[in-house]
C-alpha cells in the first residue's frame, strides 16, 4: 500500500486542519502509513499550528511541517486546500513551492467542494497533477462528483471536556463574512465570546476570543450559528451534538442543516484506502 500524506494549507484553528489531524488519527490508527503535512500558511508560523492541534487533542503526532518524508498519494480534505496555495503562490518560499508541487504532482484524493470555483481550474493547471480522485459528500453537494464520502469527526483523540462556563454564547468570528454576520445580531446575546484571529481593528465592547482558545467547547452553554452562506461540514455543530450543548440558528443553509440531524459516526475510510 503506498504512503498516504493529508496536506493542509488552511489557516490554523480552520477546520480543514482539525479535520485533516482527525483523519491521520484514525487512519494512522489502521495501520496505515499517513503524514499530516502543514504548509504553513504566509501569516502564521509553526507555533501557531503546534497550539491549535495541542489545545483541542490527546497529542501532537504524526506531523511534518514545510516537508515531506516520503512521495506517495496526496489527500486534500477540501478542493480549497490546493486552491489557496495557488492564489498566494507568490507569498510562499520557493522551498514551500517545490513541496507543493511535489505533493501534487502524482495523485490526489480531493474531497468536493464548491468554494474557489473559478480558481480551482487553473490551480490544476498550475500544478498539473498527473491524476485526480475526488470524493463527494452528495448531501451537501448534489450536484458533486466523485465516489460517496463523508467528513466525520473522530472524537476519540479529543482531550477531555472541562467544564470551566466562562459566557453564554459562543459566536464564531473568524472571517470578515463570519464576523459582519455576528454583529448584527450581538446585541442579543450580552454574555458571548467571539471566535477571531487577532482583535485588530475590533471593537473591545466585544468579548473577542483569539483562537486557538484554550477549553473551547468548556467555556460556553450555548453556540449561535450566524453564517449566511453554505457551510461544507460545520463540525462545531457536531461537536456540540456530541458534548450536549445547545444550538440557536439565527441563520441556517444546507450544510448546517444536514450536519445538525447528522449521527455521530467514526470516520469511513474505505473509498481513500481504495486509492492506495
Amino acid at each position: 500500500m503506498q504512503k498516504l500524506n493529508i496536506l493542509c494549507t488552511s489557516k490554523p484553528c480552520d477546520g480543514l486542519l482539525y479535520y485533516s489531524y482527525e483523519y491521520t488519527q484514525y487512519i494512522k490508527s489502521l495501520g496505515i502509513d499517513v503524514d499530516l503535512i502543514i504548509v504553513t500558511h504566509p501569516k502564521f508560523s509553526e507555533k501557531s499550528y503546534i497550539k491549535s492541534i495541542e489545545s483541542k487533542y490527546k497529542k501532537f503526532d504524526s506531523v511534518i511541517f514545510d516537508d515531506i518524508d516520503d512521495d506517495g498519494v496526496t489527500l486534500v480534505m477540501g478542493r480549497s486546500m490546493i486552491t489557496l496555495p495557488y492564489k498566494e503562490r507568490y507569498y510562499y518560499s520557493n522551498y514551500q513551492l517545490f513541496i507543493l508541487n511535489l505533493l501534487f504532482r502524482n495523485k490526489i484524493i480531493a474531497i468536493y467542494s464548491e468554494n474557489h470555483r473559478k480558481e480551482y481550474p487553473f490551480a490544476l493547471e498550475h500544478f498539473k497533477p498527473r491524476h485526480i480522485i475526488d470524493l463527494c459528500d452528495y448531501d451537501v453537494y448534489p450536484n458533486g462528483v466523485g465516489k460517496p464520502f463523508q467528513k466525520r469527526i473522530y472524537f476519540d483523540v479529543y482531550k477531555p471536556l472541562i467544564q470551566d462556563k466562562k459566557f453564554d454564547y459562543l459566536i464564531n468570528g473568524t472571517n470578515n463574512m463570519y464576523y459582519e454576520s455576528a454583529m448584527d445580531i450581538i446585541s442579543k446575546y450580552p454574555s458571548h465570546g467571539i471566535l477571531v484571529y487577532d482583535t485588530e481593528n475590533k471593537d473591545t465592547k466585544y468579548n473577542h476570543l483569539i483562537v486557538p482558545y484554550d477549553n473551547l467547547l468548556g467555556s460556553f452553554d450555548t453556540y449561535v450559528y450566524t453564517k449566511k452562506i453554505v457551510d461544507p461540514a460545520p463540525r462545531i455543530i457536531q461537536e456540540c451534538k456530541y458534548f450536549n450543548k445547545n444550538i440557536i440558528f439565527e441563520n441556517s443553509n444546507i450544510g448546517a442543516k444536514i450536519y445538525y440531524e447528522r449521527e455521530i459516526e467514526i470516520p469511513n475510510v474505505e473509498n481513500i484506502l481504495n486509492e492506495l
